[in-house]
């Protein structure tokens, strides 16, 4: 979740937002949302993949290495779960991560 958060303050302009639900089948989801930019639909997949930047003008210093979004989807699916990325409801991007429920 830290990743994700972390992900979320360096692209948001001014929100980020953490809501946790239950869902049918037995599964819980979160959602971390922001409002940036959000992530094109063309590279939604590949901001998982390890060391990949979408934004090449940034720092290292100031945009990170490029392994959060990958360490999360690695620790995500090793619980059981997924993630996804989509768009959040007036733009900017959405993570969704839905794990089993640990009470079933």
């Amino acid at each position: 979740m830290g990743n994700l958060v972390d992900n979320a303050q360096r692209h948001a302009g001014s929100a980020v937002r953490v809501a946790v639900r239950q869902e049918a089948a037995g599964t819980v989801a979160l959602d971390v949302t922001d409002d940036g930019p959000g992530v094109p639909p063309a590279d939604r997949e590949r901001v998982f993949t390890r060391f990949i930047r979408l934004d090449d003008a940034r720092s290292r210093d100031e945009g990170g290495a490029g392994l959060g979004l990958g360490i999360v989807r690695d620790v995500v699916h090793r619980h059981g779960g997924r993630i996804e990325v989509g768009e959040a409801d007036g733009g900017g991007a959405r993570f969704t991560v839905t794990l089993p429920n640990a009470s079933d």
